[in-house]
């Protein structure tokens, strides 16, 4: 059994369009190669890009899992977050295969934990990493993946780049 976790940035620079295209392009690979988990911490942008992709791919590839490692609750993690997002957000989590919760409640550190869990649980890092932001989650979390010396393949600015 392979695993494969998500991380990126909320804002994107490219159209999300293309970018699903390619996502699900190389998870079509990942499958064929014995990928079945996929884990992603549901935030907005790559994240419920990333899911909503999988999504797709398990109608095609049934015994693939979308698996959910969220930060805190629903309600907190969407506080702020325009009605077509929720919306977006409400629909991934309600076909997810498992949802998972890192905390009951928001915190300072709670999205740090969540990263962790997400790079705990992977075989690989599918990633959409500006590095020129050093100082963001998704930074923090490809470090994570590094330390633990997995493969991490980053999507940005349509770069099928492997770091590793």
């Amino acid at each position: 059994m392979r695993s494969i976790s998500f991380t990126g940035h909320r804002k994107l620079s490219e159209d999300s369009t293309a970018l699903s295209q390619r996502i699900y392009s190389r998870l079509e690979e990942e499958i064929q190669n014995g990928a079945t988990d996929f884990n992603t911490g549901g935030a907005v942008g790559f994240d419920c890009i990333s899911a909503a992709v999988v999504l797709k791919l398990r109608k095609v590839y049934p015994h693939i899992k979308l698996n959910l490692i969220l930060p805190c609750s629903n309600d907190e993690q969407t506080e702020n977050w325009a009605k077509e997002e929720k919306a977006e957000f409400y629909r991934i989590l309600s076909l997810a295969n498992t949802v998972e919760y890192t905390s009951e409640h928001f915190y300072k550190g709670c999205m740090k934990v969540r990263n962790a869990r997400l790079i705990d649980l992977a075989d690989c890092c599918f990633c959409y990493w500006n590095t020129n932001k050093q100082r963001s989650g998704t930074g923090q979390t490809v470090r994570m993946a590094i330390k633990k010396k997995i493969n991490i393949v980053n999507l940005f600015n349509e770069q099928l780049s492997d770091i590793n």
